[in-house]
């Protein structure tokens, strides 16, 4: 029993395992914490894309490359833009100060913004990152929530390039409709059931 637990001490101190805590009280570091790490998680497939919705986030519907999700009574509106993916379209942004939060954002290749805009009651939240957006309207108690868990999303988004190309090439949209007519006879022969039973 002994050398069990010794082994198992010997690993976990081997292994060097880290956990990264994230102080949530600052949007500043929400997201540069988040969007640091190079994450390879998915659990979510749509048509030219994956992403990993995180723990707490309930994904409810598509439509395109438009996903609706939820999280305690705030909906999160994604929209993927696989147009400015395949483009390679940058983000061109200008810093608001007028705004709640206003911030531009820049990790390696990916530019994004981050803007969080007072209306009444509740705040407007729109974060552009990794050629994605996550609109949310929000109450002020949530917004930093929100801003993890859209960071959470937006880094890890990854795009099949081969599958966007196909779906953005003109052949792909057009339907091939076939006249099919499930009442027609296979074959020439006019006799029937029916006229087999009068004899």
């Amino acid at each position: 029993m002994k050398k069990i637990i010794l082994l198992g001490l010997i690993t976990l101190i081997l292994t060097g395992c880290t956990i990264v805590r994230i102080d949530t009280t600052s949007i500043d570091n929400i997201v540069s914490v988040v969007l640091s790490k190079e994450n390879t998680l998915y659990n979510r497939v749509g048509r030219g894309y994956k992403y990993y919705v995180p723990r707490g986030v309930t994904y409810i519907d598509s439509s395109g490359t438009n996903d609706k999700l939820y999280s305690n009574g705030v909906y999160y509106y994604l929209y993927l833009d696989e147009i400015s993916y395949y483009y390679q379209k940058s983000v061109n942004y200008k810093v608001d100060n007028s705004k709640y939060y206003s911030k531009k954002i820049k990790n390696g290749d990916n530019i994004g913004y981050l803007e969080i805009t007072k209306q009444k009651d509740l705040y407007l939240i729109e974060f552009v990152y990794n050629y994605a957006r996550i609109e949310a309207l929000v109450p002020k108690q949530d917004i930093n929530d929100t801003v993890l868990n859209s960071s959470y999303i937006l880094s890890t988004i990854k795009y099949n390039s081969n599958i966007i190309k196909l779906s953005l090439e003109d052949d792909f949209l057009k339907n091939k409709e076939e006249k099919y007519n499930v009442f027609s006879s296979k074959n020439d022969n006019n006799d029937s059931f029916l006229r087999y039973e009068e004899k």
